[in-house]
């Protein structure tokens, strides 16, 4: 494989024609040999520190402190004491692990405290909920339980990996990113060929941070026949005058047939759940492979509970998590930098040229900013650019400190 490692991608090595695993082993390694010499090795850093806006990192045997911008922890709960104190209290009253899966004797009370708190939560009759050990699957298991070869999944094309792989089973079309025109072409040549039709969308796009047009989008699909599932990882605990998410942002919170999400990003821990019918969850209990084969969650899940209450005990985080946001985006936009449409907690600095993109990313760390370069296949090949995520806890100081690399990088690199 010889090529120019500067204009390869991890999707390179996905699977080099002619070459056994050993071997496609073997030159990745060498990829990831290259980027670490070149200090382009912004991924998989040893973190020495809890999760927050400021880390510290150890690189090349050495510890310093970095400001965080690779962190989903929206609102900082992963260091908020009530959080921690409703996890050592569930550890020391249920122990560390659930002993099996929730068919045969692992679902626990602290289990269906969760899911009733998430109903509640979702203004949605108690049985709605179901949770999962990780955000990831919540998407995937639930798609291939319910999908099969009758059925037909529309899905927005940026919408997240997870979902891509529970389609395997069934038919599947993409549409244009936020093209309400595109869906209702494939709506429209859908609509009696198929048993199920299932419109598959974010509430908040991860690379982006733009919002789904989900007023239309939800508007189209029950027109025609379609059902709408809506994965709001980013958005809950962010957007939303009580921090619901994009579904209370457009007043449709009653409307989506089906609301997926995580705990590893508002809710500060691992897992993940779905909302919908009871009907279907109870379905889903029984029928969904990883649900029903996979160990349950831990009592750890007690924190996951707690940080649900504190989003409406305590609204100053989101109150001063869109302060940060503001104040960040703002200073961007006035080094001239492109942000594109985001309306969220994530903010990418589009850079384009995938060369240039490493090299920014090099320098924000070297100075002490610990961002993630987005390139192929998560984005476009032109369209690489810094991904960073706000924070609550993030201070004015720190904000301002990566406005300054920022503006240092633009005058050196001239990215804007």
């Amino acid at each position: 494989m010889k090529k120019n490692n500067n204009l390869l991608s991890f999707k390179d090595f996905e699977n080099i024609p002619g070459l056994n695993i050993n071997e496609r082993a073997k030159e990745h390694i060498k990829y990831l040999i290259h980027l670490k010499n070149n200090d382009f090795m912004n991924y998989r850093l040893l973190v020495n520190s809890g999760c927050n806006s400021e880390i510290e990192l150890i690189k090349n045997e050495n510890t310093s402190t970095y400001i965080s911008f690779v962190s989903n922890d929206y609102l900082g709960f992963t260091q908020h004491p009530e959080v921690k104190n409703a996890v050592i209290k569930g550890i020391e009253q249920y122990g560390t692990g659930a002993g099996s899966s929730p068919l045969i004797g692992g679902y626990y009370s602290f289990h269906k405290e969760l899911e009733d708190k998430l109903c509640f939560f979702f203004k949605r009759p108690l049985g709605s909920s179901l949770i999962y050990t990780t955000g990831y699957t919540a998407n995937s298991a639930t798609l291939l339980c319910l999908l099969k070869k009758e059925d037909i999944a529309i899905v927005d094309m940026a919408v997240h990996a997870s979902v891509y792989e529970g389609l395997i089973g069934t038919t599947s079309k993409r549409f244009l990113h936020n093209d309400v025109e595109s869906l209702e072409r494939i709506l429209k040549a859908s609509k009696d060929n198929f048993r199920t039709k299932l419109v598959i969308i974010d509430g908040v796009y991860s690379q982006d941070g733009d919002l789904a047009k989900l007023n239309e989008i939800i508007e189209i699909t029950h027109r025609y026949g379609g059902l709408i599932m809506v994965d709001d990882a980013h958005g809950v605990g962010v957007i939303g005058e009580t921090g619901r998410g994009v579904l209370e942002y457009f007043n449709l919170l009653d409307k989506a047939d089906f609301i997926t999400g995580t705990f590893s990003k508002t809710f500060a821990s691992i897992g993940g759940y779905v909302i919908a019918n009871p009907e279907i969850i109870s379905y889903l209990q029984f029928q969904s492979r990883q649900y029903a084969f996979s160990a349950a969650a831990t009592p750890a899940v007690k924190g996951i509970t707690r940080a649900i209450e504190l989003l409406d005990e305590e609204p100053h985080w989101q109150k001063q998590l869109w302060e940060n946001i503001d104040y960040y985006k703002k200073g961007l936009l006035n080094i001239g930098l492109e942000i594109g449409t985001t309306n969220s907690a994530i903010i990418p600095v589009k850079i384009g040229d995938t060369q240039k993109n490493s090299e920014v990313g090099k320098i924000l760390l070297k100075n002490g900013i610990y961002t993630n370069p987005i390139m192929y296949p998560a984005v476009s090949l032109k369209d690489s650019r810094i991904r960073m995520s706000i924070m609550a806890t993030h201070t004015k100081e720190q904000l301002d400190k990566a406005l300054n690399v920022f503006d240092y990088i633009n005058k050196k690199l001239q990215i804007a």
